[in-house]
Parts: C-alpha cells; structure tokens; sequence
C-alpha cells in the first residue's frame, strides 16, 4: 500500500526561523505556492492518480483558488493548521484555537468537512499525544503526523507502531498513518518525503518501496521548485538540507508514481482491516 500526500504552504514556511515564525511577516515574501502547487497536479493528472493535500489555513486564507483547484482535481483535502507552528509549542488552547481557525477556513472555501490532519513538522511527540484529544473534539478522524525516527522538529523514537493504527479515546478513536521507516547503518531513515527523497538516487528509493508493504509519502510544493529563492539565516546543514536535488526532484517522482500504485489516505482507510489493526490507548500518555 502506497499512499500520496503533500503539505501545501509556501516555499518561506520553514519551521522555526527568526524571519518567518511570525507570520506577520510572511507577506514581506513573494509567495509561490500557486504555481509550484500547479506543477504538482498537472502531474498527478498525467499519471491519473490522487493524493491527499493537508493544506494550511492561512493558504486557504490568502490563496483560495489553489485549494479550489486541488478540490476540483479530485483530490482529498486535510488540514495542516493555520499557521505552521510546531505542535510541542503550542499550549492546549493555542493548539485547539489554531486547528479550529484552520478548519472553519478550509470548510468555508470547499463547502465540505474536513477531517484529516497532519502536524507541521510532525511534531507529535511523547510528550504532547494531547493533541489527539483536541483533534477527536474537533472532528477530525484520520491523522498523518507520527514520524517513528529521530528528527530535528521532535519525532517519536521507539513508538509503538510503524504501521497504520487506531487512537482510541473516551470511545472515540482516529485512523492514524505514521511515517514508515528503513534502517541504513543502524539509523532510521524516512526516505519517502524531504530532503531524503531528493538525496537518494531514484534507484534506491524503488528498491526500498519494493521491500516495504506500507509506503506513505510526503512532499511540499518546495521540494520541486527549483527557482525559489534560498532563505537567508539557514545554517549549512539546513540550506543543504533544503535545496539539495530540486532540479530533478519532480521527475524523480514521476517516474515513482509510473512505477508504483498510489492512492490516497480515504482510499487506504477504506482497504484496511481496522479490527486487526494496532490499538494506542491515548489515556497511557496523558
């Protein structure tokens, strides 16, 4: 099972950077998400394959017609909050007034329910599974934001499940799909999205899919615009991290998509077992 997804918001919406974590000052920048978003349908249409698209609330705010476009191309819509803050930071009533305010904005331009969410910077941790209860209070019933590896914006290291899973709650209960992880020289390395994706040669990351029952992607509009401008105050690491293998990273993915069936998360929803699936009890983390 392969399934597509992206995290639509801007080529400036890096996590936790002094000249964009204050989204007053985000219009000081050109934006780009309308044409690199276009680049990604006008692919998915020549493959005729759907993804789900998680979406920011201020996108929705001040580009509609792009998530307009996403709807009338036939792909899920989620939400991946408002304004792109990492979910550690964020008090309770922070998160739940910023997850509301995403929600009602994206509703109001596809006239439609929203209810899949994925975590900027999939920063769940062990220490904020909270959110869980907020989204279940909010309707949301399918999550994509478990990263089970190490990473820089937290990740969740050792949880319990690699595969899709059930949070159950106060008997309500959401249909979550992590991350899916491969070891490289004892490390875990999500090599479906990101910086991996555009770092490893085509050939290597088909041989992974090949070995891995359970594949789920994440792309943004940047990691295939190759003209964006570069962030000014990134360290080396990140500057690489985030412009290394632009050029062919759409090319690379469609010859992915030629290889391999996709679809989206409702899709997947609708194939799993979900009586066989794994149970996390979000009480033992509260």
């Amino acid at each position: 099972m392969n399934i597509l997804t992206f995290d639509i918001e801007d080529w400036f919406n890096l996590l936790e950077h002094p000249l964009t974590d204050n989204i007053d000052n985000w219009k000081a920048f050109e934006s780009r998400v309308d044409q690199s978003t276009n680049m990604i349908l006008d692919l998915l249409d020549e493959h005729e394959t759907k993804g789900t698209f998680f979406v920011l609330g201020w996108v929705a705010e001040n580009h509609p017609q792009i998530i307009k476009e996403i709807q009338k191309r036939g792909h899920e819509i989620g939400t991946h909050s408002y304004a792109h803050k990492v979910a550690y930071s964020q008090t309770r009533d922070e998160f739940s007034n910023d997850l509301i305010k995403s929600i009602r904005l994206l509703e109001d331009v596809l006239g439609k329910k929203i209810t899949a969410y994925r975590a900027p910077g999939f920063s769940v941790t062990e220490k904020n599974m909270w959110v869980y209860d907020i989204l279940m209070e909010n309707g949301i019933s399918h999550d994509s934001s478990i990263f089970p590896a190490a990473r820089y914006h937290g990740g969740f290291n050792n949880f319990p499940s690699h595969k899709p899973f059930k949070i159950h709650h106060q008997n309500k209960e959401i249909h979550s799909f992590p991350l899916n992880i491969k070891k490289i020289l004892n490390f875990n390395v999500v090599y479906t999205g990101g910086g991996y994706f555009r770092l490893l040669p085509k050939q290597i990351i088909k041989r992974f899919m090949e070995g891995d029952d359970y594949v789920m992607t994440y792309f943004h509009p940047r990691d295939f615009d190759y003209q964006q401008p570069v962030m000014d105050k990134l360290s080396l690491f990140r500057r690489f991290k985030s412009y290394y293998g632009l050029k062919g990273a759409l090319q690379k993915l469609s010859s992915i998509i030629q290889d391999f069936s996709f679809m989206n998360i409702e899709e997947a929803d609708k194939r799993i077992n979900w009586n066989e699936a794994e149970t996390i009890y979000l009480k033992n983390y509260l």
